[in-house]
């Protein structure tokens, strides 16, 4: 079998390991695990190295286990944080949950014949615990000194927010999902970000203490683009992978708008194509960068494995209604996301559906005049709904008003103007 450290070795997702004969162990089928932090109704693209790592174990013959941090989620991860957040409530959790397996059902197969993959949640075994057994049982086989001396709680103790005891308390919980993981699952490795060290190794000692075991962690780096900025916010915003969260078209555009420094190695990453295509793509970059062959693959290939092949093909649509191209089967939301930076207008809807075209092109503001109209539709300039007006008596059918509510004017190759009707 392939050695899927040497896999992730080549796409860029690996940083460190724990003990180098991990290797080795990696050989032969083992039981992996990742976390993910129900912070939120669905996961980030921050959280796609993650999952492309834990897809990757499972495509190269090992057992793939996520955990849902159920019980976990209500403390709070300090790891990276500068500030202790908002703790959510047991219905926030659960619901938040629910979304996060959702959204990792679309890259692992959980029905698999060879090495199935597993969703697990930890409070179905940290919600069992008082926390007079937890200390009695876990808290015990921690000491102090190594708590501190964690990265993530001495930055934090360093720091003007400090940190809670809640907080302090995390890296035992995580440690214990490791654990019981073991007893259960025989699971041996833990992956996560660079920020995790801490936590997976408290894990790692935590099994060698009760167990006298070897277990063992990997990380991933943090993923940034060429600017230094930390992957998976556009415009300061969040991309998520649920579409009611962040449209398909906006992933789309995510993906798409990457620099051409970063292309090829967001491509190693964020997709499974083999790396020699996408060497070939880097090469098509260089040499003719307009083209964005690249972007254009990479958008293509996270947006189809994040939302299908469905998904992929209303972005595609939505993405060329915004190049002049047909704009048959988009809603009208999203079309007001893609032309979000159009001039829009508003006029009530007897002043446009069945009326001339060049009334509602006057009404609307794209025309000065109803002759600079007609000159226009002469020349062949002006559309409605991308849609060439060839007749200087055509009227805007009812039918062009999408959902009744929009209609996309544009004069030239790249004059918008939406119409909203009231």
């Amino acid at each position: 079998m392939t050695n899927v450290l040497s896999v992730l070795e080549e796409r860029g997702l690996l940083e460190a390991v724990t003990a180098p004969e991990l290797r080795q162990r990696a050989e032969a089928p083992l039981t992996v695990y990742c976390g993910f932090d129900p912070s939120s109704s669905s996961l980030q693209a921050g959280n796609l190295a993650a999952i492309m790592a834990l897809s990757h174990f499972q495509r190269c013959g090992h057992r793939a286990i996520a955990l849902v941090g159920g019980a976990t989620g209500m403390i709070g991860d300090p790891s990276g944080k500068s500030a202790e957040r908002t703790l959510l409530s047991a219905e926030d959790v659960e619901r938040n949950a629910a979304g996060i397996r959702e959204n990792l059902s679309r890259f692992l197969d959980f029905s698999s014949r060879a090495a199935p993959a597993k969703l697990v949640n930890n409070a179905d075994w940290l919600g069992r615990f008082t926390l007079i057994e937890f200390l009695r049982e876990v808290g015990k086989h921690f000491r102090l000194g190594a708590m501190l001396a964690k990265e993530s709680v001495r930055a934090r103790l360093n720091s003007e927010a400090g940190m809670s005891f809640t907080e302090f308390s995390y890296q035992m919980l995580q440690a214990y999902d490791f654990l019981h993981l073991y007893d259960t699952e025989r699971c041996i490795l833990q992956i996560g970000g660079s920020d995790q060290w801490g936590n997976i190794t408290a894990g790692t000692d935590l099994i060698r203490k009760l167990r006298g075991a070897e277990a063992y962690g990997a990380t991933l780096p943090l993923v940034c683009d060429s600017a230094g900025q930390k992957f998976g916010k556009s415009e300061g915003n969040a991309v998520y992978l649920d579409a009611r969260r962040t449209s398909v078209f906006a992933f789309y555009q995510f993906f798409f708008r990457t620099q051409d420094a970063d292309a090829g190695r967001f491509l190693r990453i964020f997709t499974f194509l083999p790396l020699e295509e996408i060497a070939e793509l880097e090469r098509q970059t260089r040499e003719a960068p307009e083209r964005r062959a690249a972007q254009r693959r990479l958008a293509e290939e996270a947006t189809r494995l994040v939302h299908g092949a469905d998904g992929l093909a209303r972005a595609q649509r939505a993405s060329a209604a915004l190049f002049g191209e047909s704009m048959d089967g988009l809603r009208a939301d999203e079309l007001l996301e893609v032309f979000a930076e159009v001039p829009a207008c508003e006029l009530p809807a007897g002043r446009v559906g069945g009326a001339p075209v060049q009334e509602v092109a006057l009404a609307a503001g794209l025309c000065k005049s109803k002759s600079e109209a007609r000159r226009l539709i002469e020349s062949g300039g002006l559309y409605v709904n991308n849609r060439r007006i060839a007749d200087i008596q055509a009227v805007v059918s009812p039918a062009e008003i999408i959902e009744g509510r929009l209609l996309v004017l544009r004069s030239g190759k790249k004059n918008y103007l939406l119409v909203k009707t009231v």
